[in-house]
């Protein structure tokens, strides 16, 4: 029995949803607006994922919002005996990615390189399946490897392996991150297997959720890169600025609780929800200031006046020219 709360889910994505962004993202919502999410995904190799790495992709328990471990592997026993040991953690399920088109896990022969075998598939989630007693095993699919044309194929797999839903992400490997969807697609796989569908891909705004639903028959929808762009997508609320800002700030706070660092990183992680901000946040002469800032004391000071409601102790940015880069785009996987 699938343990999600809410019909939309916040999806892993790599960089960004570890367990301090997901305690801060799930504290803006209730179970019955959020209904759940995974964590980053975890490479499974040659052996079993020690429970002690586990137990810190997951971190302490925030609430009542489910969230469940991401693996992904082709070692079919490794996954299933880590699977086995994630019923040690309070995790609410396993989730396999065989979405992510990242080169480095292509060479891997795994992630979304093995939706070029659906017997694969099959195999693996099966293998996973059978490593636990109590917790359902869903599967992440891209709409296919170079084509979609196998998708229904990909879809049964899954089922026929044992998962107890499958997230199908709408766009294939090869289209990447194309602005274009064809939400067809998630509807082509909700006709090919009777087990749930989540569908992935072009939400972009809280209306997007229900149509999504309405025109694909799915029953849950995943929400990546758009929760970056208001992270109150999922209810819907109609955030202020200082509210936006106060996100992020409460949002570095709880990474330096959990995790002390470089005041460096903090800022390369604000400087990542900053580059995918809705303009109604954020104008775009800020944004780029922001992301040329080579200070993070003057980032986190601007960051704070903003959630103060206070722009008249903000540092002017737009008139600085600092040599550090932007930080590039994250991946919705």
């Amino acid at each position: 029995m699938l343990p999600f709360t809410a019909t939309a889910l916040l999806a892993p994505m790599e960089g960004v949803t570890d367990p301090s962004f997901r305690s801060v993202m799930l504290g803006l919502h209730t179970p019955q607006t959020l209904g759940g999410s995974t964590t980053e995904f975890v490479r499974v190799v040659q052996h079993a994922v020690p429970l002690h790495k586990l137990a810190s992709e997951l971190g302490p328990c925030t609430g009542p919002i489910p969230v469940g471990i991401q693996l992904m592997g082709n070692n079919a026993e490794a996954l299933r005996a880590t699977a086995a040991l994630v019923e040690s953690t309070w995790a609410a399920l396993v989730d396999l990615n065989f979405g992510c088109p990242a080169k480095g896990t292509l060479h891997g022969c795994a992630g979304a390189a093995v939706l070029r075998d659906p017997r694969e598939v099959e195999r693996l989630v099966a293998a996973t399946v059978a490593g636990v007693q109590r917790l359902p095993v869903t599967a992440k699919i891209r709409a296919g490897w170079d084509s979609a044309n196998q998708l229904e194929v990909l879809a049964r797999a899954a089922e026929q392996g044992g998962a107890a839903m499958l997230t199908v992400h709408c766009r294939t490997r090869a289209e990447g991150y194309c602005e274009e969807v064809d939400w067809s697609r998630i509807a082509r796989a909700v006709a090919a297997v009777r087990i749930p569908v989540c569908g992935n891909g072009g939400v972009l705004c809280h209306a997007d959720i229900e149509r999504m639903q309405r025109e694909t028959g799915c029953k849950h929808v995943m929400i990546g890169r758009a929760a970056l762009a208001d992270p109150w997508i999922f209810s819907g609320y109609a955030a202020s600025v200082s509210e936006v800002f106060a996100f992020i700030q409460r949002y570095v706070s709880v990474m330096r609780e959990r995790a002390p660092q470089a005041e460096r990183y903090f800022a390369g992680r604000v400087k990542q929800l900053v580059s995918y901000l809705h303009p109604r946040f954020l104008n775009e002469m800020t944004r780029a200031a922001l992301l040329r800032e080579a200070d993070p004391s003057a980032l986190h000071a601007w960051i704070e006046a903003q959630a103060a409601g206070d722009s008249a102790k903000a540092p002017s940015f737009e008139a600085k020219r600092s040599a550090v880069p932007g930080v590039g785009g994250v991946l919705d996987h």
